[in-house]
């Protein structure tokens, strides 16, 4: 495992690494040059998931992504286990410590923008700058909309074990915003195919961080407000206002006092226009 004492390491082909962690060891790959910059990428997305992304992100830092724990490579040693949000923070700031002295930047997509927001109530010094791009963060509603859209959660569940990926997908995207009968991407991506891995990971992602989500009770929004990483609530331009999700980064907005910033594409901009979103990213990190 290698292991830098700044933000500039000089990684510039793709290196890949693993991190033993209590209960896990962690999958990781770098690529680029310059600051330290984590993507932590939402619902299954492994550490290949935001490979375009990355393409347009390494002439300016050095981009870190990661398969959670229980996702691809990223194996359990108790298989089938609920990993919570606060461990999930945990293997984040381990990871970041093993590469960096330095406080790194971070990009957290849903799932991975409520790791990102545990991660800066309990570690501040961690990271210097987080984007939360439309967390899944229920604990930032008031009392009956989080109950309300926690029972969404396990409703989708329930779809899933009754009737497996080919159900719940559509649900899942009409409750992110996504019309998949008019996609919306840029040319020339990566495919990706939903291949048995991408299957295993959606599985793992809607029976196990779902549940994490639902059973979430420790984020503590006092922490947060006082926490010192810079954090920047982030949405999707085509993301409907009545979606949870861009609910979510409006109430942390709110929270935090600060503006949201608007990024390319939809729900998952990051994967579905990345060029464009590079450049929204790249602008939000190197403004003085």
């Amino acid at each position: 495992m290698s292991r830098t004492t700044t933000t500039t390491a000089a990684t510039t082909a793709a290196t890949t690494g693993t991190l033993p962690v209590p209960g896990a060891a962690l999958h990781y790959r770098l690529e680029g040059s310059g600051p330290l910059l984590l993507i932590a990428q939402s619902g299954e997305g492994d550490a290949d998931r935001s490979i375009d992304l990355v393409s347009h992100l390494a002439g300016d830092f050095t981009v870190l992504t990661y398969d959670r724990r229980g996702l691809s490579r990223s194996r359990l040693d108790e298989p089938g286990r609920t990993t919570s949000l606060d461990e999930h923070a945990e293997d984040v700031r381990r990871l970041l410590a093993s590469l960096t002295d330095e406080p790194a930047l971070m990009l957290g997509c849903s799932f991975g923008a409520v790791i990102g927001l545990h991660l800066a109530a309990r570690h501040p010094g961690r990271v210097a700058t987080l984007v939360a791009h439309e967390p899944v963060a229920p604990r930032l509603l008031p009392a009956a909309d989080r109950v309300r859209h926690e029972a969404e959660l396990a409703e989708l569940q329930e779809i899933h074990r009754s009737g497996g990926l080919g159900a719940v997908f559509p649900e899942i995207a009409r409750a992110v915003g996504i019309d998949l009968s008019r996609p919306d991407t840029e040319p020339g991506l990566t495919p990706q195919p939903m291949d048995d891995r991408r299957r295993a990971n959606f599985a793992y992602f809607v029976e196990h961080d779902f549940s994490a989500v639902i059973q979430d009770a420790t984020l503590d929004l006092r922490a947060l407000a006082a926490t010192t990483t810079r954090i920047v609530p982030a949405v999707g331009a085509a993301t409907p206002s009545t979606v949870f999700d861009r609910r979510c980064a409006t109430a942390l907005a709110d929270l935090l006092g600060t503006e949201i910033r608007s990024f390319p594409g939809g729900h998952n901009g990051n994967t579905t226009h990345p060029r464009a979103y590079a450049a929204v990213l790249r602008a939000l990190f190197t403004a003085p």
